[in-house]
């Protein structure tokens, strides 16, 4: 079983984040064989039209999305923390999307149900959006791994602030 700290998700570095919509793309051909980015599983999400940030799937530990679902459509493997939606169950209610804390559910605009972030689990060569990234601003990480990002990224502004002053 694999703990919190070991699950795997996408990270997004919103100072390299151009918002060219490429890892949509890729993973939207990844997964439908089409270039749509209504249909991907990554989305580029624009702040006051200077920062851009791509969101996925964190793999949380007590998913609210599972919790959510009245039908029980949707699970938590416990070997990779990847969210599984049994499409069969799924009647495209939404309630899962709206307790994402990260806004990663998405409903499939023709299907019409629920899809989220599975880091090409299928695919040999990883995630499709981390590999076609032209500016490297996508990887995958664990939650240790972010937060000691986190804590250098913190350091660093509070070494920057004392040199302004």
């Amino acid at each position: 079983m694999v703990t919190l700290h070991d699950r795997k998700f996408i990270s997004a570095d919103s100072d390299k984040c151009v918002g060219c919509q490429i890892c949509e793309y890729a993973c939207s051909f990844s997964h439908e064989k089409v270039f749509n980015a209504v249909k991907s599983r990554i989305r580029v999400v624009r702040a006051r039209q200077i920062k851009n940030i791509a969101v996925t799937c964190r793999k949380c530990q007590e998913p609210a999305c599972v919790a959510a679902c009245p039908r029980d459509a949707l699970s938590q493997s416990l070997e990779t923390g990847n969210i599984i939606i049994d499409k069969d169950q799924c009647n495209g209610c939404g309630w899962c999307i709206e307790a994402c804390d990260y806004g990663a559910m998405m409903m499939h605009p023709e299907t019409k149900t629920v899809y989220v972030c599975d880091l090409c689990q299928y695919k040999p060569d990883g995630p499709q959006c981390v590999k076609w990234c032209p500016e490297e601003a996508l990887t995958v990480v664990t939650s240790d791994v972010l937060a000691q990002k986190a804590r250098l990224s913190a350091i660093k502004k509070l070494f920057q602030d004392k040199d302004e002053t």
